[in-house]
């Protein structure tokens, strides 16, 4: 049996064993990165999902003979499910296991879209999108847990780089795919798509994913008051947002309704959670913990600024450029690929340099990359608005691994659940937030520019440069230093 010793004061170590024993040196082996590519797959599922039906939303309701204001369920239910879940992502791996847990979450997600693509009716197909939606919106939460417990602090950053590629293209490849399917075959096969990629994911699964452990250590009590507080607040919350931005067909009246009452659940979820007694399904007490509430703040705004400028690049490349919608959705292209390339690299500086400085950085790329589209009323030349689109998307990029690092590198590995949940509960309230205030902020400047709404969305992206500079708050707070 051979026995390794660490050096003792006579020994020496190797270059080799010296550079392992850095900050972020330690390899990313073989079966890691076959869980991270695995997990890959659900993220690239519920990030196509999201963006490809709303290119066939027309089609839909031509078809199945529904009214346009009815057919918008099809996008808005899918995000309320999506809503709803996700506080649930950190119970259920705790008390179910993380490998079975992303697995029934992805043969929910694609018995949801066999469904999809058989449904008969809206009123089937919105049924159908909130299943589509339970699955969805558990597969990423859990995909991060699985992979914040599998790699340790040391790791977390390269390998929460691995995650982020795939959603980083999923804005771009989703409107296209959506607009070639419609096009040339039929706005079932948007849903038949998710069959064979969830079928290979979950046969990959099984073969690669680490096999759970028995929970009888973690089997606390289902907080069933919190999720009757949480979950619905959560959709209300998100409801009400995406309605003031357009998107729910209601009338102010019942917007505000939905606001107040999803604030109010979710204060009483907040009383609720801080007292000792109760394990809550999406732990408060992890923000008083001075990295974890510094990242999740970035992620709040980050998530906000994302899922804005979501909104705004396609509306401004179809209504001022006259585009098509799949020209619109390859208009994202240059930001998708400066994120994905640059969030490879800064999960790397990250886990060897620590976050703060990285992310800063990030902020500063991300702001001048953004400064362009504050002057879009002046019409600037293609070519800059393509080079402004990659350097946000390198700055987006840089912040994102390493936030997503700081969220798991102040948390234990068996916290990592309960974090994960916290994390996207508070992005997607973040994105929901941001779009729906943008989108209130763009159909206000519209009516100051009549003749030239081009500078309606450089006003608009104004608002967005200020957001972007509001998140240097939280990143000070980073950890200047990689976890040992």
């Amino acid at each position: 049996m051979l026995i390794q010793r660490a050096p003792g004061p006579g020994m020496k170590t190797t270059a080799a064993e010296a550079r392992a024993a850095r900050p972020g040196r330690e390899p990313l082996d073989p079966a890691l990165l076959r869980m991270g590519a695995v997990l890959t797959l659900g993220a690239i599922l519920a990030g196509l999902d999201a963006t490809i039906v709303n290119v066939g939303i027309d089609a839909i309701a031509r078809d199945l003979h529904g009214r346009l204001s009815v057919v918008q369920w099809v996008s808005t239910g899918y995000l309320l499910a999506i809503s709803m879940v996700m506080p649930l992502s950190g119970w259920m791996t705790d008390r179910f296991g993380g490998t079975r847990m992303w697995m029934i979450s992805v043969g929910l997600f694609v018995a949801g879209s066999a469904l999809c693509g058989l449904a008969w009716s809206t009123s089937a197909l919105i049924a159908f999108r909130v299943l589509q939606g339970i699955g969805g919106g558990m597969m990423q939460p859990i995909g991060q847990s699985i992979m914040a417990q599998a790699a340790g602090p040391s790791r977390i950053g390269r390998v929460m780089s691995i995650l982020i590629i795939p959603v980083s293209f999923a804005p771009v490849i989703g409107p296209v795919l959506g607009g070639l399917i419609v096009a040339d075959l039929d706005w079932r096969w948007m849903f038949y798509v998710n069959l064979p990629v969830g079928a290979i994911a979950l046969l990959l699964a099984a073969r690669v994913l680490p096999k759970d452990a028995p929970h009888a250590a973690t089997r606390v009590p289902f907080d069933v008051l919190g999720l009757v507080l949480l979950s619905p607040g959560l959709a209300a919350l998100v409801y009400g947002f995406a309605a003031a931005g357009g998107a729910g067909g209601f009338g102010t009246g019942r917007v505000v309704a939905a606001l107040t009452g999803g604030a109010t659940l979710l204060t009483a979820y907040g009383a609720h959670a801080l007292r000792r007694r109760v394990t809550p399904l999406v732990d408060l007490r992890l923000f008083a913990r001075r990295g974890f509430a510094a990242a999740t703040s970035n992620s709040f705004l980050l998530g906000a600024s994302l899922y804005s400028s979501m909104l705004l690049l396609p509306l401004y490349d179809q209504q001022a450029r006259h585009a098509s919608a799949i020209e619109a959705g390859l208009f994202l292209a240059p930001q998708a690929l400066g994120t994905a390339l640059a969030s490879f690299f800064a999960g790397r500086l990250s886990d060897r340099l620590g976050p703060r400085g990285v992310v800063l950085a990030g902020i500063a790329l991300a702001l001048t990359g953004t400064a362009v589209f504050t002057r879009l009323g002046t019409d600037p030349a293609g070519p800059l608005l393509v080079l402004s689109l990659l350097l946000r998307g390198v700055g987006i990029g840089t912040i994102m691994a390493p936030g997503m690092a700081a969220v798991y590198g102040s948390v234990e590995r068996h916290e990592a659940p309960r974090a994960a949940s916290a994390l996207n509960v508070v992005n997607r309230v973040g994105g929901s937030i941001g779009t729906a205030v943008f989108a209130l902020i763009l159909q206000s400047r519209l009516g100051h520019y009549p003749a030239n709404p081009a500078a309606a969305y450089g006003d608009t992206f104004a608002w967005a440069l200020g957001l972007t500079a509001l998140s240097i708050i939280p990143a000070l707070f980073f950890p200047a230093k990689p976890r040992p």
